[in-house]
């Protein structure tokens, strides 16, 4: 046990690393595979050394050579190693090892396990940094399903010996976590960092399944990854899956909409829809190849105060009904997140905003911690292959503000005028003038006092489910309306 003393308090209890081995080793039901590609077998080194690994470890094993590696667990359609297919193909092919090999009549109470890496070290040039795929697929009774946790993690040093000790460490962690901590997953997200520092390792997806995680959500632990500093930004599909970031916008063209989407409303599916018609039809873009994000900051998830993660969850479900790819960051400024997408693609991307967004984007208040102010942050933002699709504002006095009339600030108006007449700003001309007046927070306001109305400030469905799923505090009693002739 690591003990941190502050003064004659204790501070922080942390079992080390011999110890969670040690424990592990010592539960006599404990049983299974160490399967590590790429790295040395980092993990089960803590177990060996730990003593008493006799009882655990019933192998471990690194398929090194391709070769090898394809005759045990298949070839990848990609033909990559270190994708969450392989890594999911190695958990099934040794559980289905052990099922074969150990029978359940002589070890009745045995919970198997089978942990896995494929890794990719940083190389020689120390260009790439390195990543990889960490998974357990295991079980918490010898009668019980298997349950499954998998988490990609990214590597942020710069030697591959430190990498391999950072994988180890994590790897310990996952296991102990897994069947120490299963029943507290927040909690098992931060002790995943045990013995580890932010600026090791990224961890920027995380899915849990199988019975014992049958009521973990995991847009939910996603959302926790972000809130820890454990990456910057996550993303999860449709289905409401974790997603890797790498694997959706790896060479795609990106288009962005950032909101709060509380709730997604009529404006905002008309900007997207607009703002992508234009995008598709850019010399440079390739409809086959574009991606759309839903982005949400947790500046925007903060917005009423602490992070309610209920009111995310009615966001999430709200989008991912929409059939859209949501990306939560912690990119408060948008250079940050046109260079998170730039590590990912080249090809040509689009923000799509409103007037408002695009006048805070020309205030150097939000750039004062940067050395080269607004200027350095415009270097990063537009020096990329960038469009901005801007969404017309209706005035209190019924005057529309465009990119021709918008107005910043004075100091800033030359600037603004260089991107404009550069074609880096483009209007949405075809939009929809009767969305113009709709605000989320006139909805939920709407929602709040249960008055009626504000079912047709929104997209075919979207009320019927917040009435449904009683979302936003929306009381049943709204239920009672016809959506055909509101919208």
């Amino acid at each position: 046990m690591e003990i941190t003393l502050k003064g004659d308090k204790v501070i922080q209890s942390v079992p080390s690393l011999k110890d969670k081995a040690l424990r592990i080793n010592l539960n006599e039901n404990i049983y299974g595979t160490f399967s590590e590609i790429g790295a040395g077998q980092e993990t089960v080194r803590h177990f060996f050394r730990a003593g008493g690994g006799s009882g655990t470890i019933a192998k471990a094993m690194s398929a090194y050579d391709k070769d090898f590696s394809d005759a045990i667990y298949g070839i990848e359609n990609d033909r990559r190693y270190v994708t969450e297919a392989r890594l999911r193909k190695m958990l099934d092919h040794e559980i289905m090892l052990m099922e074969q090999r150990i029978t359940r009549d002589k070890h009745p109470n045995k919970m198997f396990f089978s942990y896995a890496n494929t890794v990719a070290t940083i190389d020689f040039a120390k260009k790439f940094k390195g990543h990889g795929w960490i998974g357990i697929k295991y079980q918490v009774d010898a009668d019980q399903e298997y349950n499954e946790i998998v988490l990609h993690v990214r590597f942020k040093e710069n030697d591959a010996r430190l990498q391999q000790e950072t994988l180890g460490k994590l790897g310990t962690n996952l296991i102990y976590g897994a069947y120490y901590k299963y029943n507290e997953p927040k909690k098992l997200l931060r002790y995943l960092y045990d013995h580890l520092d932010q600026d090791q390792l990224e961890i920027d997806t995380i899915n849990f399944s199988g019975p014992i995680f049958e009521n973990v959500d995991n847009r939910l632990m996603s959302l926790q990854l972000v809130r820890n500093g454990m990456t910057d930004a996550i993303m999860f599909a449709p289905d409401g899956n974790n997603v890797l970031p790498a694997k959706v916008l790896y060479k795609k063209n990106i288009l962005t909409l950032r909101g709060s989407f509380r709730p997604v409303t009529k404006v905002n599916m008309d900007m997207y829809k607009k703002s992508y018609d234009m995008f598709i039809k850019e010399n440079k873009v390739d409809e086959d190849n574009t991606q759309v994000i839903f982005e949400i900051t947790l500046s925007n998830l903060r917005a009423e105060g602490e992070i309610d993660e209920q009111d995310f969850m009615d966001r999430a479900k709200l989008l991912c009904s929409l059939g859209q790819t949501v990306l939560i960051s912690n990119f408060q400024e948008y250079y940050k997140l046109v260079e998170y997408f730039s590590q990912y693609t080249k090809s040509r991307m689009g923000l799509a905003m409103g007037v408002n967004n695009l006048i805070d984007i020309f205030d150097e208040k939000y750039y004062r911690h940067l050395s080269g102010g607004i200027l350095e942050a415009f270097g990063k933002l537009f020096f990329k292959d960038l469009r901005v699709y801007l969404y017309p504002m209706e005035n209190e006095d019924g005057t529309i503000t465009t990119s021709k009339n918008l107005k910043v600030h004075p100091r800033m108006k030359e600037l603004y005028k260089f991107f404009k007449y550069n074609g880096k700003v483009v209007d949405i001309s075809e939009y929809d003038p009767s969305t113009l007046t709709v605000f989320s927070r006139k909805v939920l306001s709407m929602i709040a006092n249960n008055e009626d109305g504000w079912q047709k400030m929104l997209p075919p469905g979207v009320s019927s489910l917040i009435m449904e799923k009683s979302l936003f505090g929306c009381e049943t009693e709204q239920a009672n309306f016809n959506e055909e002739e509101v919208l």
